[in-house]
């Protein structure tokens, strides 16, 4: 179907689907955004209204097996998207997933191996390695201007909200985990992606218990790699302080890069230089920006422009995340014996 309109059908819509995935889709040139559906088919008619959308499906089968859709972005809770996705690609449907691609490295694996079957594209929706000032950070790690990174720092912290009651989020059942699954599923796969996806050899992590919930709000975690280097990440939904806090590192051993904001320094014989690029930001912020480039790109794959290669990484990215929830619970750093 290369250069024609590509019909999509959105599953789940909750806050990330109405926040960046309808706004964007809706307007998206080359893309026509079909059906909806959602558990609250009330609520599903209400948002299909008033984004124009014609049609709303009753039940996620309906979706699958539409003949007037080409492709499928999911956006249900965490604990739906491997089998949601798995059926899709049965259907002959491209598909574009939210993160994680599946609770662990098995339903990942699977997932992968659906799509591999079916000849379709799968992406998974890891909007980071979208943002402007991580597209200029990257070729610095890449091309080697920073030396060997030996050390990589992240942080994503989030202002703590009063929880009045649990969401599915907060469910080890329905979302996996907590703070880990949620944020550090996204920071981790930024870092190793970074780093083009090193073997990981061991994992330690701490967790904290959140108030009223039954996973994590807090976790610390340290991954030693298997050419020695080191990734280390904090993450908390619990964060008292005035915003949230998010950033990169990259150390290395003639150089250094960091978002946010972005910065770049290089060693050279006459001693230390500012690198940084020069980008230009745009009025969009950087979450919308990078879901849009995402889903602009996904499309063009879902055409048949370009070539996406199978996400293979989200499978040692989820034995990752298990390895640091078994840290957590044994109190001790472990191995990854893949």
């Amino acid at each position: 179907m290369n250069g024609e309109e590509l019909r999509v059908g959105l599953l789940g819509l909750g806050s990330i689907a109405q926040v960046v995935h309808l706004p964007i889709l809706t307007q998206l040139p080359g893309v026509r955004l079909v059906a909806v559906c959602d558990v609250d088919n009330a609520k599903a008619r209400a948002i299909a209204a008033r984004f124009g959308i014609p049609r709303v499906h009753a039940t996620d089968t309906e979706v699958f097996r539409a003949d007037d859709l080409d492709a499928l972005v999911i956006c249900t809770p965490s604990h739906l998207h491997a089998e949601q996705s798995i059926a899709a690609l049965g259907e002959g449907k491209h598909v574009l997933t939210e993160k994680p691609l599946g609770l662990d490295a098995a339903a990942a694996a699977r997932v992968v191996a659906a799509a591999e079957n079916a000849g379709r594209t799968l992406m998974v929706a890891m909007n980071h390695r979208y943002r402007p000032d991580i597209a200029a950070l990257k070729p610095f790690a890449d091309g080697g201007e920073l030396g060997r990174i030996f050390m990589t720092r992240g942080a994503w912290l989030n202002r703590k909200q009063r929880l009045t009651r649990p969401t599915w989020r907060h469910r080890r059942a329905t979302a996996g985990g907590g703070v880990l699954m949620d944020l550090g599923v996204q920071l981790l796969d930024l870092c190793l992606w970074m780093l083009r996806y090193p073997k990981v050899q061991s994992v330690a992590c701490g967790t904290n218990p959140g108030e009223g919930m039954e996973v994590e709000d807090t976790a610390g975690f340290l991954a030693r790699l298997a050419d020695g280097s080191m990734i280390s990440l904090t993450l908390s939904w619990s964060l008292v302080a005035e915003r949230d806090r998010h950033y990169m590192r990259l150390l290395g051993t003639r150089g250094s890069g960091a978002i946010q904001p972005l910065a770049v320094y290089k060693e050279v014989e006459a001693g230390m230089i500012d690198v940084t690029p020069n980008i230009t930001m745009g009025r969009e912020n950087l979450y919308t920006a990078s879901y849009r480039q995402e889903l602009a790109h996904f499309a063009r794959a879902a055409r048949g422009e370009e070539t996406v290669p199978l996400p293979a990484e989200q499978i040692q990215l989820m034995r990752t995340i298990a390895l640091a929830y078994r840290s957590a619970e044994e109190r001790r750093e472990v191995e990854d014996s893949a």
